[in-house]
């Protein structure tokens, strides 16, 4: 019960200071439209591939720029007051939990933009596609706050967290770009399943290896 409390007043921390200065939704947001409409302005009409592949390439740089500094931001003397109140895995938690729910905002809202520029093709399964929007969203969250938790124990943490959430990142990506293919080429559902449990046991793999390795890191 203490556990759930201390989640809550950090999830609620966190969205108080995000809503204060506005800074990650804002910069994101600006990010996605600008990067949206300079595709548009460059290439107008793109096949359906094309569409795919661009949307997870600006998805994936907009959950950089949302998450990389969710703790990379945080002050030492911020870090040690929390530290005197809350428990190491409630930090996880919550810190897992507010950019979830971020990135899965910013998922919808890039979704939606971006189909209202680019028509997407009449056969593609939305439904689908939208479901794998989320669970992508879902994925990019819980490996750079993993990653990011990570790197804010190194002196160079930029650096050190584009190095550790390549090799992670990457197989998500493919995993998740066979299975927006999937509903881009309009097949049916029960041909994704694979691709859907499989991001699902992804998120939980990353979210375990957190609340195992996390305690640990904050101890230094």
């Amino acid at each position: 019960m203490q556990l759930a409390q201390q989640v809550k007043h950090l999830v609620k921390k966190e969205f108080v200071l995000e809503w204060r200065s506005k800074y990650a939704l804002n910069g994101v947001l600006l990010y996605v439209v600008s990067t949206v409409f300079v595709c548009y302005l460059s290439f107008k009409v793109v096949d359906k591939l094309t569409w795919n592949a661009l949307f997870w390439i600006i998805m994936l740089f907009a959950s950089i720029n949302a998450i990389a500094k969710s703790f990379l931001q945080e002050s030492k003397g911020r870090q040690l007051y929390i530290y005197t109140l809350a428990s190491p895995v409630a930090v996880i938690i919550a810190k897992t939990i507010y950019n979830s729910i971020l990135m899965m905002l910013i998922s919808l809202i890039a979704f939606a933009f971006y189909s209202l520029v680019f028509k997407p093709e009449a056969d593609i399964d939305i439904l689908m596609y939208f479901t794998a929007t989320v669970l992508g969203s879902l994925s990019f969250s819980t490996v750079f706050t993993m990653v990011s938790a990570i790197a804010s124990k190194a002196g160079n943490g930029g650096m050190l967290m584009a190095i550790l959430s390549f090799p992670v990142i990457i197989p998500v990506l493919i995993v998740l770009i066979k299975l927006t293919k999937n509903a881009v080429d309009g097949l049916d559902r029960s041909v994704s399943l694979d691709e859907i449990g499989l991001m699902l046991v992804v998120n939980v793999l990353v979210v375990t290896v957190s609340l195992l390795l996390f305690p640990y890191l904050w101890r230094d």
